[in-house]
């Protein structure tokens, strides 16, 4: 029985270190794993990680042609798109590795295992009304109250 028992054991830490050996390189897979897009003008080419940062960032001459909030709009449109592909080279990497049934998308967004009603992020707190006291305090010198009220030469204003 002993013999049995050791078997067993001997049985069940080649599965771990199979399995070990499987997790480190899909691991090594994954950090191999990119995504680029260009715009469609082609002014703006952006790289990305596994994880959808940023990575590389080459503008053409086009692009400074462009306005500012034009050319900000545009990086952050091509980022996304070479994010996208990124991640689905991720889901692509891990597809072969998951359970039958397991969705790769969502265990990389971290939500694989938890319901909609899970993931809905927290009301922000509630703000207390502000109150109008109809009070201009904007003509109020905090430090000296008369100077406000009646002005540098003693005579009181009026509003």
């Amino acid at each position: 029985m002993t013999t049995d028992h050791r078997a067993r054991v001997d049985e069940l830490l080649a599965d771990y270190r199979r399995s070990r050996d499987q997790l480190a390189s899909v691991q090594r897979d994954l950090a191999k794993v990119s995504g680029s897009a260009t715009s469609p003008d082609g002014s703006v080419t952006a790289v990305v990680d596994a994880k959808g940062a940023l990575a590389d960032l080459v503008l053409s001459d086009n692009a400074y042609r462009l306005r500012p909030a034009q050319l900000a709009e545009l990086i952050v449109r091509t980022t996304r798109d070479a994010a996208a592909e990124a991640a689905e080279g991720a889901y692509r990497t891990l597809s072969p590795v998951l359970p039958a049934g397991t969705d790769p998308e969502a265990l990389l967004r971290g939500t694989a295992d938890l319901r909609p009603e899970e993931i809905r992020p927290p009301e922000p707190p509630r703000r207390r009304p502000v109150v109008d006291d109809d009070e201009d305090f904007e003509q109020r010198d905090w430090l000296d109250g008369d100077a406000a009220v009646h002005g540098s030469s003693g005579q009181r204003r009026t509003r």
